[in-house]
């Protein structure tokens, strides 16, 4: 990997990052250098910043650029279970463990890989992120869609962004939770020191996050929950029930992952407008086994 490090001058404070480094390095694009400070591959002064972020007085950069040879998307022969497909659109039942598409370093094993594999119909607006529309964390299992070509990946996209689209996830919280249902209205921003983690922040520049929960079933130790975000941001339903001291079993990031053997979350149903059929459609996908055998029986 190369790295490339920037120190700010006068001359450059208010510029955007991606502009900035578009400027001063000629031979990529500016979409380029949004995806990496995306995916966390420039640091400001040591931390993760935004795409949008405007550079200040002795700021200093270091970008970091995967290799040519780390970055050659290739389809690999990982197992996929689809739930629905047809010409515009594929749904599939993520396992917990896979990563859905590359990052910085990561080029390898990733959803996006098995769906090179399985079909050469996928959307290429971003070519490091064929067909991907949304994400789940790595350790989140669930129901996803995957865009075939370019028009449906940008009505879906707009939906998502719109909040148009239906989501329920399940999930396994530590601790009894006291109210019935409720709504979890408390900002996100990144992390202060943690540049991969995200917090509950008041402070300039955090984002609205909402989350709607209601309790299932109670049990001794833990409570089984379903968990509705109005809002999509990163990490945001393991942030907020952390925040509530209430944070999601198996979580390595915001809770103890000693006391679940995986996290115990699962995104259980999707519903959206498909684009080419004109039609709403409604997917689900079955509680994983840790899941089932930890609550039994219950009606999800």
């Amino acid at each position: 990997m190369e790295k490339k490090n920037f120190k700010i001058e006068e001359d450059c404070v208010g510029l955007r990052i991606d502009v900035f480094l578009a400027a001063q390095l000629k031979g990529c694009s500016r979409t380029s250098f949004k995806n990496l400070v995306a995916d966390g591959s420039v640091l400001v002064n040591d931390k993760v910043v935004k795409p949008h972020y405007h550079l200040k007085l002795n700021d200093e950069l270091e970008i970091t650029f995967p290799s040519k040879r780390d970055t050659a998307l290739a389809p690999e022969n990982i197992p996929l279970e689809i739930i629905y497909e047809d010409e515009g659109v594929m749904v599939i039942n993520k396992p917990a463990g896979l990563v859905v598409h590359p990052g910085a370093g990561n080029y390898e094993s990733t959803l996006a890989n098995a769906l090179l594999y399985h079909t050469k119909e996928l959307s290429d607006i971003n070519p490091q992120r064929p067909g991907i529309v949304h994400r789940l964390d790595k350790e989140t299992s669930g129901v996803m869609v995957v865009a075939k070509n370019n028009f449906t990946h940008l009505e879906l996209v707009k939906q998502f962004k719109e909040h148009s689209t239906k989501r329920r996830y399940i999930a396994l919280v530590k601790g009894v939770v006291e109210f019935k249902e409720g709504i979890i209205d408390l900002p996100i921003s990144r992390h202060p020191t943690k540049r991969k983690n995200m917090a509950v922040s008041f402070s300039h520049g955090s984002r609205q996050a909402q989350t709607q929960y209601r309790v299932i079933k109670r049990f001794d130790k833990f409570t089984l929950l379903e968990l509705i975000p109005q809002t999509g941001r990163t990490h945001q339903l393991r942030v907020h029930l952390s925040y509530l001291k209430h944070p999601i079993l198996g979580d390595t990031k915001y809770g103890n992952k000693n006391d679940f053997p995986r996290l115990a979350l699962h995104a259980k149903d999707l519903g959206f407008y498909h684009p080419e059929k004109k039609q709403f459609m409604e997917f689900s996908s079955p509680l994983p086994k840790e899941i089932k055998d930890a609550v039994g029986d219950v009606k999800v």
